[in-house]
């Protein structure tokens, strides 16, 4: 089942059960995508899963960063919303890959695109994010990879 139908279920599972914030924070996901399918069409291109599942990760950071702000302020109303919107946005990311499986991943990418220095970063990263779209947090990735070719 693609990601769009899955939306779609769910937000008919959500109705259903009448679990408001749930069916909000899928509309709120619907809108976004639609939103990246009015801009790829745009430039002639279509959103494609990885893009639906960089869209989704993207979300989460935004979340995860106001997360950050509201409990800062003091405000738990906001942050238990929040965490809730994490909640229901995680459900469609595929399980996120430990520690050190990322470790080993980079090792893995490493080898493949024969990277040795800083100047093969980007090879390293994007070799990553080709296999690995929505399954590991990229900025952490991508600060694994500048220490192990820094050696």
């Amino acid at each position: 089942m693609s990601l769009r139908e899955r939306f779609t279920q769910s937000m008919k599972d959500a109705m259903k059960a009448g679990d408001k914030s749930r069916l909000g924070t899928i509309r709120m996901m619907q809108a976004a995508l639609k939103d990246r399918d009015i801009e790829a069409r745009g430039a002639g291109k279509e959103v494609s899963e990885e893009d639906i599942l960089a869209l989704l990760q993207k979300m989460v950071k935004s979340r995860q960063e106001s997360l950050g702000m509201f409990e800062q302020a003091g405000r738990e109303d906001l942050a238990a919303q929040e965490r809730g919107e994490i909640a229901v946005i995680l459900d469609f990311l595929p399980t996120q890959m430990s520690d050190d499986e990322v470790k080993a991943a980079i090792a893995v990418a490493m080898s493949e695109t024969g990277a040795a220095s800083m100047k093969d970063m980007g090879k390293v990263v994007g070799a990553l994010k080709a296999k690995f779209t929505g399954q590991m947090d990229f900025a952490k990735a991508s600060a694994l990879v500048k220490a192990a070719l820094n050696g």
